[in-house]
């Protein structure tokens, strides 16, 4: 499957940085696989452009490398053939070829070279300032180790602090356009494959030629020679150090300890010695810390829970990790008939949940709420769940919903439900006016239609 799909902001933020007539210097990062390369060279086409890949190799290693792509693109014989020990002589070399458009400078994986040289980002520091600034030149560094790209291009300790022009942190593709990969898939199926792909451009073409969702969890993650079998290792060995540690805690996130005391309680630590861990895996947009949606100052609420933000890697840890042991010794049926007996119930509902609280935001950019809202997320308390709470935090309105993946049409009771919990959310409890949404992947009842059909206050999503 080669499909360039999605990313048409992206595209058009680097081609306005593209058709200014000063410089530009844009920091391009993101997790692995994520489609930095694809976007830079769906970017690149028609451009002249010059990409440098780095590598983990010294420093003078990927200097030679770069000097001699720089005299193949500007065809310089004895730049080739000479000994350069100097950065500054290459990028002067390079903004001196006359081209009869702009140029276009990729160095990928720039954080190898800061890596093997701490001082480097100072050096391309200098470079900028001295020789491509006012070159007339793009040039964009790009790296999958995000919390290094941050540390070296964006931190305000780092050279190249305000020197950017921009930058694009690239995420996940968002589960609107999976139709776009999987044209003949259902809705469900269209589900099924995101709430384990998560948005992952590799990781939706391995899946593209697969005929169901288990066939493809077969071939593409219990198969010991996918590299998705070993995926979260080396997504998260290039960022900490203390792999063990990490993937304790999000193992235990993953069986269901959402409460800091109750992770801190399952790793036998103390609360307080988390916090370091947790914010960095929140930092890599592989955790994040919810609270009621209604809670007025959500960083000091006490309500707060964990959850895992990435489906692969919560799937991951749900089903590969604690089986791991069985799929060496190539027990994969048993791992198998585990996965279809709970990846429904334990997983993809809960990521059905996430899509439809996602889908709010655009009914909304449609129009087709009853009113427009700034806020969404779910609601809790020790005694029941609403799964869609959002409201105008400058209004009265506030709509109330429940979201349900079951291969049963939706009836009467799970109205009448949320009738009963809904009492307990305060949020302007005695003033505010009331509306329901419901999501359903299996439809309704026929009462649940007539339902819906008799009130004004209600809708029926799928």
């Amino acid at each position: 499957m080669e499909q360039f799909i999605n990313r048409y902001q992206e595209m058009e933020f680097l081609q306005s940085e593209y058709e200014k007539k000063e410089s530009s210097l844009v920091v391009l990062y993101g997790r692995r696989r994520i489609g930095k390369t694809a976007l830079i060279t769906e970017f690149g086409k028609n451009k002249k452009m010059l990409y440098f890949l780095a590598t983990e190799e010294s420093e003078n290693e990927n200097r030679d490398q770069f000097k001699d792509l720089v005299a193949d693109y500007t065809d310089n014989e004895l730049l080739k053939s000479a000994k350069v020990d100097n950065w500054s002589i290459i990028f002067d070399t390079l903004v001196k070829y006359p081209t009869r458009n702009k140029k276009l400078i990729i160095l990928d994986e720039f954080q190898y070279i800061g890596r093997a040289n701490p001082a480097f980002p100072s050096i391309f520091q200098k470079i900028w300032d001295t020789i491509l600034k006012d070159k007339e030149v793009m040039v964009i560094l790009c790296g999958s180790l995000t919390s290094l790209m941050e540390a070296q291009t964006l931190a305000y300790s780092s050279p190249l602090y305000g020197r950017r022009t921009g930058q694009i942190k690239l995420k996940q593709i968002p589960f609107q356009h999976y139709h776009e990969f999987f044209p003949d898939k259902s809705d469900k199926e269209l589900i099924e494959y995101y709430s384990i792909t998560g948005g992952v451009p590799k990781y939706i073409e391995l899946f593209s030629d697969c005929g169901d969702i288990y066939t493809a969890i077969a071939d593409n993650v219990l198969s010991k020679q996918s590299f998705l079998y070993e995926e979260p290792v080396f997504l998260l060995q290039g960022e900490v150090s203390e792999i063990g540690s990490y993937f304790s805690i999000i193992k235990a996130i993953a069986a269901g300890n959402r409460k800091l005391g109750n992770i801190a309680t399952v790793l036998e630590l103390k609360p307080t010695g988390l916090t370091k861990y947790l914010k960095t895996l929140i930092d890599l947009d592989i955790l994040e810390r919810q609270v009621p949606i209604t809670e007025d100052n959500p960083e000091k609420s006490k309500k707060g829970l964990y959850y895992i933000k990435d489906h692969f890697i919560e799937f991951w840890f749900k089903f590969v990790y604690p089986n791991k042991s069985f799929i060496e010794t190539d027990n994969v049926d048993l791992v198998m008939s585990k996965i279809k007996n709970n990846l429904v119930s334990s997983h993809i509902a809960y990521v059905y949940e996430s899509i439809c609280r996602e889908k709010m935001w655009y009914l909304n950019a449609q129009g087709k709420l009853p009113f427009c809202l700034d806020k969404v997320g779910c609601w809790w308390n020790n005694h029941a769940e609403i799964d869609i709470v959002a409201y105008n935090s400058s209004g009265q309105d506030i709509l109330l919903g429940e979201c349900k993946y079951t291969n049963e049409p939706m009836d009467v009771d799970i109205f009448y439900a949320l009738q009963e919990k809904k009492k307990a959310v305060a949020w302007q409890k005695d003033r505010r006016r009331e509306h329901l949404i419901f999501f359903s992947i299996s439809g309704y009842t026929e009462q649940m239609q007539a339902l819906a059909n008799s009130r004004n206050d209600m809708l029926l999503c799928k």
